[in-house]
């Protein structure tokens, strides 16, 4: 008896279930096999693998069988380039503000793992790029490689035009930040202003009148929560002090540096309204390391509600962003943009997070507006 031809290392039986032997062959078995043995056309297995109405239950099923026994896999890459996708997403972090803030900022890192979540449920791969400072053009140097379907970029920084331009070129993009008048591009962010009004307004109710705001105006979501923070003021009649408004970038040194300047200025002030987790959290260090009490010479409000807030000592009071809806959304709108659907952008409520930072019962929350 003759031997039997070779066939791929992926194949589990010699003989296929309705009899027909294939091609003798080292590597992994192709579409044109499975036609082959299938005993029909290779366009007819591509539609039986796609769901297709126009092939039978019967074949699709003998075909199905052949599949399984040749743990036969669609080459979804060349499927994609024929249908000109590649299949991936890729992440932004637009830092052109920032000299030092690293992409394992823990917001960056929580958002960034829900995004992932929901791209991988899509069946697509994830590509991440940090664009910093120097590189404007940065994120459309990146989409003229051709080597992604879509853009999610992580804030606006700086860039906001450049954003712009990508959006005008009716690129699949969403981004997570601020909605601006008029822009071009779908946003998906949280209620800046009414988290940062909330935040200080919580710190005027615990008898607190001379308020730090601590963090960086250039950035649209920052000079929102900006705006927050003078509305507060200014519904408890405080007038601003500018010596209290104090930039700072979103690094922990520099941070850690702006505080430790203010407090050895001499500046008098009994609470921090800051803008971000990371930076609070430096502006607690700072004020420490002076000999100066949390809650109760200085109180401290967060924003963004990472991990670490809720078991920092003490334990930071801060404006939750809800990232995991966020980042699902941020997901959900772009694909809808690559079917080719309209999408429009989403503001998310925020809530307040009350510990033992500013000087209060720990644990409870305040919702935002909805």
């Amino acid at each position: 008896m003759a031997d039997k031809p070779a066939i791929a290392a992926t194949t589990h039986s010699d003989a296929t279930p309705d009899g027909a032997q294939p091609r003798a062959k080292t590597g992994a078995v192709k579409m044109d096999d499975i036609a082959r043995m299938a005993g029909v056309s290779k366009s007819t297995v591509s539609r039986a693998l796609s769901g297709s109405p126009l092939v039978n239950e019967e074949t699709r099923a003998r075909i199905q069988v052949l599949v399984d026994s040749h743990s036969y896999r669609v080459d979804t890459r060349a499927q994609g380039l024929r249908k000109g996708r590649t299949h991936t997403i890729a992440v932004v972090i637009p830092l052109l503000h920032e000299h030092d803030q690293p992409i394992s900022d823990p917001f960056f890192l929580e958002l960034l793992g829900h995004i992932a979540d929901a791209v991988a449920d899509h069946g697509y791969d994830l590509l991440l790029s940090k664009i910093g400072p120097g590189r404007a053009s940065g994120m459309a140097d990146l989409v003229d490689t051709g080597r992604v379907d879509g853009l999610i970029a992580i804030g606006q920084s700086t860039a906001h035009l450049g954003l712009e331009r990508l959006a005008d070129r009716n690129l699949p993009l969403v981004v997570w930040g601020a909605q601006l008048p008029e822009q071009h591009y779908v946003t998906v962010g949280s209620d800046n202003k009414a988290g940062a009004e909330r935040a200080v307004a919580h710190l005027i109710a615990q008898g607190r009148r001379r308020i730090v705001f601590l963090g960086q105006r250039t950035v649209p979501e920052m000079r929102l929560r900006h705006d927050g923070y003078v509305a507060a003021l200014a519904a408890a009649g405080i007038e601003p002090d500018p010596a209290l408004d104090v930039p700072t970038r979103f690094a922990s040194a520099a941070a850690l540096t702006a505080m430790r300047s203010l407090i050895c200025g001499g500046a008098t002030f009994d609470a921090v309204f800051a803008c971000s987790d990371v930076i609070a959290i430096s502006a607690i260090r700072a004020l420490q390391d002076q000999g100066l009490r949390v809650p109760e010479d200085v109180a401290v409000v967060g924003y963004d509600d990472v991990q670490m807030a809720a078991f920092y000592n003490p334990a930071l009071t801060t404006v939750r962003q809800d990232t995991a809806t966020g980042g699902r959304l941020l997901v959900d709108l772009l694909f809808a943009q690559i079917a080719g659907r309209p999408t429009r952008s989403v503001m998310l409520p925020t809530e307040l997070v009350v510990r033992a930072s500013s000087g209060v019962v720990s644990g409870t929350t305040t919702p935002g507006p909805r």
